[in-house]
């Protein structure tokens, strides 16, 4: 989610200091005018002192009454997901997990902490729904143009407690406000029959990375591991489930070949462009058990598109 925002009330520093020495300006005043309109004057300035103290400052988006658990009365899906609608919308339309939405929101830890406010940013935030945390992807589908619903997402659906997030169950105040309609993605890629283990012919470098080639490339150069690669990939933990796929996004991507795991640095210097392998990462060379990563030997179909 990207987050920007300003705040310009009072934000003139010669205007605060004003308001907060009054006597150094009416001293100012002194030599000046009249009694009369010095007392006149304190009580504008005691007045603006008194409007400065009532307007809230850029963090004061107070946390919703029911921030600590989701009430009796809101809806639970079977992934437990908690919402409830705060305002109806105008809309029939819902956005399937593809499409890109704009949404004001506001989020809070379940301490009544506010940790993101696209609200105080004072500007939408705008993204594909399929590019954020589950608890969004499936949030945002139950949800029509003008509605504004609070959804307190369990922590599986959040952040997972990934380090330098927001932990545990978090709370968004979330209006949607416009739905951009883009093309269904391609159909996921079947699960490999050998994703429980490199099978007999695969290759296997002294590292422990075993590979297969799919399908043979063109050309004899490879990247090295100072190469900027471009690649489509799917990637599945070894009982058989998908945890990312740049095939079901329909867009390459492109990387310093440096940048990433060890197993994908190593084993796409043995490709060549157009070639397609599978590669078991054992998880040595994978996330080494990272939190919020997929854990443990991790099975990648890579097809090399293209390098620099």
């Amino acid at each position: 989610m990207r987050l920007k925002w300003h705040f310009t009330t009072l934000r003139n520093p010669s205007a605060v200091n004003a308001l907060h020495a009054p006597s150094l300006c009416l001293a100012a005043f002194q030599a000046r005018v009249s009694p009369m309109k010095i007392t006149t004057y304190s009580a504008v300035f005691a007045l603006m002192i008194l409007l400065a103290a009532s307007i809230p400052s850029a963090s004061d988006i107070p946390a919703p009454a029911d921030v600590t658990a989701a009430p009796s009365d809101a809806m639970t899906t079977e992934s437990g997901l908690a919402s409830k609608v705060l305002l109806a919308g105008t809309g029939t339309d819902h956005p399937d997990a593809w499409d890109k939405v704009t949404v004001h929101y506001s989020g809070w830890t379940t301490d009544g902490t506010m940790f993101d406010s696209s609200v105080k940013h004072g500007e939408p935030a705008t993204f594909p729904l399929n590019r954020v945390i589950p608890g969004w992807t499936e949030g945002l589908q139950l949800m029509v143009v003008g509605e504004k619903r609070r959804l307190w997402i369990p922590v599986h659906l959040a952040y997972n407690n990934r380090p330098n997030r927001p932990a545990g169950v978090l709370v968004f105040d979330v209006e949607l406000l416009g739905i951009e309609d883009q093309p269904a993605p391609p159909e996921p890629p079947a699960t490999p029959e050998d994703v429980a283990a490199p099978p007999a012919n695969a290759e296997k470098t002294e590292s422990g990375l075993a590979s297969r080639v799919l399908k043979h490339g063109e050309g004899a150069e490879h990247p090295n591991a100072t190469s900027n690669v471009t690649v489509h990939y799917s990637g599945w933990t070894t009982d058989g489930k998908m945890f990312d796929s740049s095939v079901t996004r329909g867009k390459t991507i492109s990387f310093p070949l440096k940048g990433v795991i060890p197993g994908w640095t190593e084993g796409l210097q043995l490709m060549v462009a157009g070639e397609k392998r599978r590669f078991w990462i054992p998880e040595e060379l994978a996330y080494k058990g990272a939190p919020g990563a997929p854990s443990g030997m991790l099975v990648f179909d890579v097809e090399l598109i293209s390098f620099k």
